[in-house]
Parts: structure tokens; C-alpha cells; sequence
């Protein structure tokens, strides 16, 4: 079956689910060709009895725009996740969990959805971008960053902290890396 590129973003207001809460959660669906097939969007009430991280809640204060954006049109999580995961179903392929970092927005995404709906159609598994820069291009971990990569990934896409625009910025990015790194190994072979 066709694999189906979930980029995913998510806000939060602290380092791990639980203690802290995830304010909103975005997801891009993409084809390997940069074919942006749907995308989703919520916004979450915090947990109960969860309080933000001092240190997060002081960056928040710095991006007054996101921060308004992320506490809009707010919804239970026992009720957007069991959407999120009818959405995930309904694309035409296998969902793959794409972030950057994944080790992040993975970690919460998967809490709430084993939480909040019983299920993850990702199972265990995302796929790092970074990772996965490093290992198509056998640099080190660091080198294979964000600040690190060449401009010719990025498409002019911004990326506001809003969950839906960093989901598209960056899946339109992986689908960038993606295809050069297609186009190499064609190259190579037919060397």
C-alpha cells in the first residue's frame, strides 16, 4: 500500500504529556511527490490538573500571535483525537509519522492517541527528519539540523509556531529531501 507522510506539529505547554498538556495538534498529509493530500487541525483543552512548564509558558510570552492561535475553537481530547484518528483511516495509503524532531511531537502524539482514542495508526514508529538527512547524507547528527540544511529544501513556506503552517513547511520539506535523495540513488544506479 501507498505510504501516506503525516507531518506532523505540535504545540505544547511543557517538555511531556501528563504533567503538561498539548495545546494543539496539526497534520499535513502528503504524498512522496509533494502531493499535499488533507490536512488536520485541533486545538486542546489542557489536562486536567496538568500545569504549564515555567520555561515553556515564558516562551509562549514571546509569540502572542501562536499562543492566541493555539487556545481558539478549543475541544476535548476525548473528542479531537478519535477524529484525528478517523482522518488518519480515511487517507488513501499507510500513514508514516513524520516530524522534526519526531522524538517531541511523536511522544505527545502518540500519548494522547493511546490515551484519548485507544489507538495509533502509526503504531510505534516515526520517521525523524534529521535522522533521516543523516543518514542519506552520512553526515553526523548534528550537521544533519535544520540550520544545516541547504536552502534549496525550503520551500517559501512560514513557519509561525501555528501547528497547520509548521506541518506544511515541514512535510513540503521532507518531500524535498525525499526526492533528491530518490534522484541520487537513481543516478547512482544507472552509473
Amino acid at each position: 500500500m501507498t505510504e501516506i507522510y503525516i507531518s506532523t506539529d505540535v504545540e505544547t505547554d511543557g517538555p511531556i504529556p501528563g504533567p503538561h498538556s498539548m495545546l494543539s495538534i496539526a497534520s499535513a498529509a502528503y504524498r512522496a511527490d509533494k502531493t499535499l493530500l488533507a490536512t488536520f487541525t485541533a486545538n486542546l483543552e489542557t489536562l486536567p490538573g496538568a500545569l504549564a512548564y515555567p520555561p515553556t509558558a515564558e516562551w509562549w510570552l514571546s509569540q502572542p500571535e501562536a499562543w492566541a492561535a493555539s487556545r481558539t475553537d478549543l475541544q476535548s481530547p476525548a473528542v479531537a483525537m478519535p477524529a484525528y484518528v478517523a482522518w488518519l483511516k480515511s487517507l488513501p495509503g499507510t500513514p508514516v509519522f513524520v516530524a522534526l524532531p519526531a522524538g517531541f511531537d511523536f511522544m505527545f502524539a502518540y500519548w494522547y492517541l493511546m490515551r484519548f482514542a485507544g489507538e495509533s495508526p502509526f503504531r510505534q514508529s516515526a520517521l525523524d527528519i534529521q535522522s533521516y538527512v543523516m543518514g542519506a547524507r552520512g553526515l553526523s547528527f548534528v550537521e544533519s539540523g535544520k540550520h544545516y540544511m541547504p536552502r534549496r529544501w525550503f520551500d517559501d513556506l512560514p513557519h509561525t509556531h501555528i501547528a497547520l503552517d509548521d506541518a506544511i513547511e515541514q512535510g513540503a520539506l521532507f518531500c524535498n529531501i525525499l526526492a533528491e535523495h530518490r534522484r541520487r540513488d537513481d543516478d547512482d544506479r544507472s552509473s
